[in-house]
């Protein structure tokens, strides 16, 4: 996998070896990142991403160390660094070094990684329903893009996998839908759009938002809103948005078939189109 990555000053071609047992991440988990994408030469809303990495730090107890706009001007050094052609996973990361149960905060250290990943085609993807749940904002850190919030959708992930689907849809603590385990989620019902209401039980993604205001933008109405199991199985269409593959069709859900459809089409066409913008080289 080519990639390059940025630790303590210094660029290297391979992963670096940078933590150990006595880090507070390694055995506390105080670690978070953000994901942003470069294709094309395009780097779609790079600055919202390094925006909420120091978000994210802050809500899990550690002192940024670097300004964002220096992580946007390191990820673009990265990114040109490797073929323009390339379809790239741009992950910032912060870790903490100290502290016992919480970490120091003034021990976090940054690094990035800049790789290799595909873009996933638009053919659509399945889903199931998983037992596992998103946690409430007082039992986890869900206001952060924190690592240690990523092992139960991991386990949602594989027993979907081991069925025989490609992804999980889960549920919060009141049995409402909260997201897939990767992405947000999407249905599309009578021509408006429907997307879980932010309760705090997962990450409104940064996507999220922006296939929001393109919707808006081409007279899509767009409903915020607590979506049930019977919502999603009734809906004419179902899609995702997220970093990894922007605006993906969902094609079957448990054991009903959907048809890729015009509204995800449309809001992909435009994402597309809006990222344009963003081209660096």
């Amino acid at each position: 996998m080519a990639g390059v990555y940025f630790y303590n000053g210094d660029w290297y071609d391979e992963s670096p070896r940078i933590t150990g047992p006595g880090d507070h991440a390694f055995w506390m988990s105080s670690s978070v990142f953000d994901g942003a994408r470069s294709f094309q030469g395009m780097v779609p809303d790079l600055d919202l991403h390094c925006e909420r990495l120091g978000r994210s730090a802050k809500a899990l107890g550690m002192n940024p160390s670097l300004e964002s706009g220096e992580i946007i001007e390191l990820c673009k050094t990265a990114i040109k660094k490797l073929p323009k052609e390339s379809e790239l996973y741009i992950r910032p990361m912060y870790f903490a070094r100290g502290g016992f149960i919480d970490p120091d905060p003034d021990s976090a250290e940054f690094v990035l990684a800049v790789y290799d990943s595909p873009m996933p085609e638009a053919h659509g993807f399945t889903a199931h329903f998983s037992r596992l749940r998103r946690p409430a904002s007082d039992m986890a850190p869900t206001d952060a893009k924190a690592s240690c919030l990523y092992p139960n959708s991991g386990r949602a992930i594989a027993e979907a996998r081991a069925l025989g689907f490609d992804n999980a849809i889960m549920m919060d603590a009141n049995n409402n839908v909260a997201e897939f385990a990767t992405s947000n989620i999407w249905t599309v019902k009578d021509g408006v759009a429907f997307t879980p209401a932010p309760t705090g039980c997962f990450l409104a993604g940064i996507t999220r938002a922006r296939v929001k205001a393109l919707a808006k933008e081409a007279g899509i109405e767009v409903s915020e809103t607590f979506l049930k199991k019977e919502d999603i199985m009734s809906a004419d269409e179902v899609f995702n948005s997220g970093n990894y593959g922007k605006v993906l069709p969902v094609t079957r859900i448990e054991d009903k078939e959907f048809q890729p459809g015009p509204v995800a089409r449309k809001l992909r066409d435009m994402y597309m189109e809006f990222s344009k913008a963003s081209q660096i080289f």
